[in-house]
């Protein structure tokens, strides 16, 4: 049986977070997520899109000059083929990324694929969500990214840096909440607190301001 996705959209535009920000990238939007968090900036993702066929998507990134996609949502672990995607993306030669909630299973991504896999601090509305066991899962490639809205999530986000001495197995990411967290307050905290995390601002908002398909 053919696979099939549910697309919200596919764009060309500048990787906005993570280890390859700056780097042109195509990024494929799934729709469809069981997460609400307080913060979400994609909520037009939840749903509707466009049901396409494996090869149709495939196409469609062949037409950007580029090695780089991600895949996001939404929650893209949230479709089945989503897995059959990023299989033919790496079969294809691409560096794939997957953007994650890590609310579901990541043991059947390839080790290729790297992951960025949220660890939902409180603010979010959705900790409770949050599936520990992916954390064996990833390696030094790999992120764990943490969003932060206030004092609460970041004194919460530094003690599971510790619990889970997550900086010895991968990439973490502190990112403030826009017009939440001033970025410079993060930054100074992160400094005071010599902790071995990465600080990321979303590039894209200060760009363009938001703009969907950027």
């Amino acid at each position: 049986m053919a696979v099939s996705l549910r697309i919200s959209e596919i764009f060309y535009s500048l990787q906005g977070e993570a280890a390859t920000v700056g780097i042109p990238t195509v990024f494929i939007r799934l729709t469809g997520c069981p997460l609400r968090c307080s913060y979400c900036d994609t909520a037009y993702a939840f749903t509707g899109g466009t049901k396409q066929s494996l090869p149709e998507i495939i196409e469609q990134v062949k037409g950007y000059n580029t090695r780089y996609v991600t895949v996001t949502g939404g929650e893209p672990l949230a479709q089945a083929g989503c897995i059959d995607l990023m299989n033919q993306l790496l079969d294809e030669g691409y560096h794939v990324s997957l953007e994650t909630s890590g609310a579901l299973d990541v043991a059947a991504v390839h080790p290729r694929v790297i992951k960025v896999m949220d660890l939902k601090t409180p603010s979010s509305g959705e900790m409770q969500r949050n599936l520990y066991g992916n954390l064996e899962f990833l390696t030094p490639q790999d992120q764990v990214k943490f969003v932060i809205a206030d004092d609460a999530d970041y004194h919460w986000s530094k003690q599971q840096l510790q619990d889970y001495r997550l900086a010895e197995r991968c990439q973490v990411l502190f990112s403030p909440v826009m017009a939440e967290m001033p970025a410079t307050q993060l930054a100074d905290n992160i400094l005071a607190d010599q902790l071995p995390v990465r600080f990321q601002i979303q590039l894209h908002k200060y760009l363009w301001n938001d703009a969907r398909g950027k």
